[in-house]
């Protein structure tokens, strides 16, 4: 037979004899702290199958099953999975429940496309081949970035964006939720943040930068919505990370409460993209209180591990001249403004350590001196995060020259929709290897990679499906498979299968074939 077109490629696959297949009588068989999976699972099927399989906590090994199994003793390693398929049964066994939910992904990409479909399809077997797979992840971080401060997407948008980095195993939203151009997440404390900096008087044309639309633009998500999606992705094996910008990219919320900026007055919601010289007044203690009162709210919405800063792209012009600042330079001893940013960002991971949290930034924050716990995201190239690693300090990879899916996906750039620039064809982000380039013996701290979305172009969900999909699919391999198991050439004929999946579920994909 062939070998089934899975995506990311599992750890081991041996094909058996005969197939299993899905009929009206089977039914899940599910230890009790599967009951979401199993109940997920379920109702997913019966969308395309019309099957309303029962879910039981418990029977006997009997025929015409599909078992889902937590066994804390299988040798599956952490989110990994053994996924059994015979004739009479289909067993999924994990030590974690991540496991088992990543063990029914792969069921789910072994049946037919059709079971894609929202409404029942008739004529179709609902048949899985007969195999054993063995199979777990290459890293614990394996993320997909969307920036909702450029431009904002639905809520179902976001729940579609979580499904589709569900099905490829991928386990961590990282979710930018602050900008120059827009702040997008109500905090209660202080309400202007989303009656003013929610929203800019213009945007950029995509097509040409320097001039703006003149239409206001703007919103946020509520409090109720972010638990929302929090819960939905958590019901995915999905963690959710916010990150809330700062010292830089913060002109919406100087728009809000302008007295947080070294110049106190005049500032308004960006309108046009790039970087701005106003940022947080590092020199103002009234800003440290403002921030630490805004990730208590964010903390209590968010339960993730980690919480992200930001820390990028912080000019120090306004630092530079301001009297506050220069004080807190001399106060604390330090040598420049760089060290200013690095004892800025010192004290809100202090906070959120003591909070029980870990602070991720991306590169700059190695500028000036890298606080000590700090988790590094490496996005210009791979350098700052091979010095991070070196350092003893985890990382997550992200580097432009392969994950940054803002970039043009052809050569031909007259027949692609405006893009930031740039070329980042599906083949190279194939070649992204989160380790390259760090020494063998710090390369476990290399946590992960990451595809990131920036919106400064994509005003529409279909537009950063256009972008994301399918060098999604892509990354998605990079960080779950390893790496001997790589072959690019195998990878696009499996692809192939997975489009007709992405077109079964709406995905305004860009066909790698133009």
């Amino acid at each position: 037979m062939n070998q089934p077109a899975i995506i990311p490629q599992p750890r081991s696959l041996a094909t058996g004899s005969g197939a299993f297949e899905v009929n009206a009588d089977t039914r899940i068989i599910a230890d009790s702290a599967l009951a979401s999976t199993a109940g997920h699972f379920a109702d997913w099927l019966r969308g395309a199958t019309g099957f309303a399989l029962p879910v039981e906590a418990a029977g006997d090994n009997a025929a015409n099953t599909i078992r889902l199994v937590v066994d804390p003793a299988a040798d599956t390693g952490e989110e990994g999975y053994q996924l059994t398929v015979t004739a009479d049964q289909i067993e999924v066994r994990a030590a974690d429940t991540a496991g088992v939910f990543y063990g029914t992904q792969t069921l789910r990409q072994l049946l037919p496309v059709a079971v894609e479909s929202d409404s029942p399809v008739s004529g179709v077997s609902w048949v899985v081949p007969a195999l054993t797979i063995q199979d777990g992840p290459r890293f614990r971080w394996r993320g997909l970035h969307l920036d909702v401060g450029r431009h904002l997407f639905p809520v179902a948008f976001i729940k579609k964006y979580i499904d589709l980095m569900a099905l490829y195993k991928l386990n961590t939203f990282h979710w930018h939720l602050t900008e120059d151009q827009g702040w997008r997440i109500e905090i209660k404390q202080y309400p202007k943040l989303t009656e003013v900096g929610a929203w800019r008087e213009a945007s950029p044309y995509p097509a040409d930068r320097t001039k703006l639309d003149g239409q206001r633009y703007g919103g946020f998500y509520t409090q109720d919505e972010v638990r929302e999606i929090v819960a939905y992705a958590q019901a995915r094996s999905i963690t959710v990370v916010p990150e809330i910008e700062m010292p830089g990219h913060a002109v919406a919320a100087l728009a809000s409460y302008p007295e947080l900026g070294c110049v106190g007055e005049g500032y308004k919601v960006r309108t046009y993209w790039g970087i701005a010289d106003d940022v947080y007044c590092a020199g103002n203690e009234d800003v440290y209180t403002f921030l630490e009162n805004v990730l208590t709210e964010v903390l209590d919405l968010f339960p993730s591990e980690f919480i992200h800063i930001g820390g990028d792209e912080c000019p120090k012009v306004r630092w530079e001249v301001c009297p506050k600042c220069q004080a807190k330079i001399k106060q604390e001893g330090l040598k420049d403004e760089h060290e200013l940013q690095s004892y800025f960002i010192r004290r809100m991971e202090k906070f959120l350590n003591d909070k029980g949290r870990r602070l991720i930034g991306w590169d700059e924050i190695l500028e000036g001196g890298l606080a000590p716990n700090a988790t590094v995201m490496s996005w210009r190239g791979a350098k700052g995060g091979i010095e991070a690693a070196s350092a003893g300090h985890d990382v997550v990879m992200t580097p432009n020259t392969h994950c940054y899916f803002d970039y043009y996906q052809a050569e031909d750039t007259e027949n692609e929709p405006p893009a930031i620039g740039r070329y980042l064809p599906l083949d190279h982000v194939y070649m992204f290897n989160p380790t390259d380039g760090v020494p063998a013996d710090k390369a476990h701290h290399v946590i992960g990679g990451q595809g990131s979305v920036w919106t400064e172009y994509l005003p529409t969900s279909e537009l950063v499906e256009y972008m994301a999909y399918p060098r999604t699919l892509a990354l998605a391999e990079t960080v779950w498979s390893d790496l001997d198991e790589r072959d690019y050439d195998e990878f696009s004929a499996r692809l192939q299968q997975h489009l007709k999946r992405l077109d079964k579920l709406n995905v305004n994909y860009r066909d790698p074939g133009k």
